[in-house]
């Protein structure tokens, strides 16, 4: 089935290269699923390594002139993209909806959310503010300006596709930079819209390209980018090992790296903890977009004095999950985005009660006149989780909540340290003192302190450790896409 929109120009079915909306340069076509259905809907450019260069091409042919574009003025673009985005949200929310899978009013949701970022970002633009620094000898002006790194491969993850878009290329074209982008081969739709949009709002031809590329030929893409030195920086949201892999491959060119990897985030509840409120802070973390988040919550830990209540109170909230496709407007978990993710979800749960876990609520797929697909989940709780389980090892992504029990705060932030990951971690607790403690002692680029849901445009994103470098939004995301100048005028 089709998908009928307001504006149906949104769906190009082509993907941008300088001026020009083309197909891939042999010809071939990549299908769009319904994952709730599994179904083709659409299909899209299935781009190759030329088609990767020529977006280069155009790009850096682009960037003088963009770059000498007044920052007011590429604000005023990045604020008619701003304004275009919100207008259409009704048209992009389904788009997410279709090809991501997600619930509409998430779907929607989530175009308010990219468009903040866009909004703060234009307003960055025009801040960009070098500094003079006072001379050291008479005669002398010292000064250190900021300009643009140059043309910028963004790489964006399909769990979020115009939010991912939206964090990369708005501060890029802030900063006077040009893009090249490669979507997830799972939802192209969304940004191939976005950037419908961004061209309307004026971005000049050859500024901002798209290349949507399958599975098997996004390596060809995205060599070609990591071989031409004219790329200066790539911006990549997903997995470690590829983000590994982009930073070694990057090495020869020395581009910068900005990168949001992996994650592994704990949820501690301890003693003091106000249960209801804990609760509550674990269903937004842990279930926006089924629990297919970079930040959702892999490991929850509970104190034991309030262990049993938790666990109680939070079975009894998963358990009431309505479990369906976008186009069910009670749904609150739509399906897993395809069939790999639910079965890595089913072989975590599996293995966790192999060694002992006990399902409270959930463990199984779901199929039924609702759910009528294969990549539906029920959403999950186990309970008698610890460490040795692959729930606790791998990032899950999926609706499912493995609940370990502790005993001391010592013991329960040495176990949410023991992970190469450091992405996001979450503790609840009324002690001012432990507060302080804990926040300090853990080893994440991003802390929630009894609050469940942490982005936000004007709040730095990213992680340490094996979750990556670099920071997205706020006045640190503006910074990662320019470079220092230090200019020094003498005899004066």
């Amino acid at each position: 089935m089709t998908l009928t929109l307001d504006r149906q120009d949104l769906m190009p079915g082509t993907h941008l290269i300088g001026a020009e909306w083309r197909e891939a340069s042999d010809g071939h076509r990549l299908d769009v699923t319904d994952p709730a259905t599994d179904t083709v809907f659409a299909s899209v450019p299935d781009g190759t390594a030329a088609d990767a260069r020529a977006a280069v091409d155009a790009a850096h042919a682009a960037f003088p002139a963009w770059r000498a574009v007044p920052a007011k003025q590429r604000a005023q673009i990045l604020k008619r993209w701003n304004d275009l985005m919100v207008a259409h949200q009704d048209d992009l929310g389904h788009l997410i909806s279709r090809e991501q899978g997600k619930p509409l009013a998430e779907g929607k949701g989530e175009v308010l959310y990219a468009a903040s970022y866009v909004e703060w970002f234009a307003e960055e633009a025009t801040r960009a503010n070098g500094e003079v620094i006072p001379a050291p000898v008479t005669g002398r002006r010292m000064m250190a300006l900021k300009e643009p790194v140059g043309v910028v491969a963004a790489i964006t993850p399909w769990n979020f596709p115009a939010a991912m878009i939206a964090r990369k290329i708005a501060p890029a074209l802030a900063a006077g930079c040009t893009v090249v982008c490669k979507p997830a081969e799972d939802t192209p739709l969304t940004s191939l819209a976005l950037v419908k949009l961004a061209q309307q709002a004026g971005v000049p031809a050859g500024v901002l390209n798209i290349v949507t590329a399958s599975r098997e030929r996004t390596p060809g893409v995205v060599d070609a980018w990591l071989d031409d030195a004219r790329v200066r920086k790539i911006t990549f949201t997903g997995s470690t090992p590829v983000g590994k892999h982009l930073a070694r491959r990057s090495a020869d060119t020395l581009k910068k790296l900005s990168l949001e990897l992996g994650g592994n985030a704990p949820f501690i509840v301890f003693d003091d903890a106000d249960v209801d409120a804990a609760v509550e802070g674990l269903m937004v973390a842990k279930f926006r977009n089924g629990g297919q988040t970079c930040v959702c919550p892999n490991r929850v830990f509970v104190q034991a004095g309030v262990h049993d209540a938790f666990v109680e109170k939070l079975g009894a909230r998963v358990g009431a999950l309505q479990v369906g496709p976008a186009t069910e407007a009670d749904s609150q978990i739509g399906p897993m985005i395809n069939a790999r993710a639910v079965d890595k979800i089913d072989r975590h749960v599996r293995d966790a009660v192999a060694r002992g876990a006990r399902v409270v609520v959930g463990g199984e797929r779901l199929r039924s006149a609702r759910c009528d697909g294969p990549n539906y989940y029920a959403p999950t709780v186990l309970a008698n989780a610890d460490a040795t389980m692959e729930c606790s090892c791998e990032e899950t992504f999926g609706p499912v909540v493995p609940v370990t029990r502790f005993e001391t705060e010592a013991e329960v932030v040495a176990a949410a340290n023991d992970t190469p990951f450091g992405l996001a971690a979450y503790f609840y607790s009324t002690d001012v003192r432990r507060i302080a403690r804990v926040a300090d002692a853990l080893e994440s680029g991003l802390v929630g302190i009894n609050e469940g849901a942490l982005a936000a445009e004007a709040a730095p994103f990213g992680g340490v450790k094996e979750s990556g470098y670099g920071r997205e939004g706020s006045v640190h995301g503006l910074e990662d896409y320019m470079h220092i100048k230090y200019v020094c005028q003498g005899q004066l």
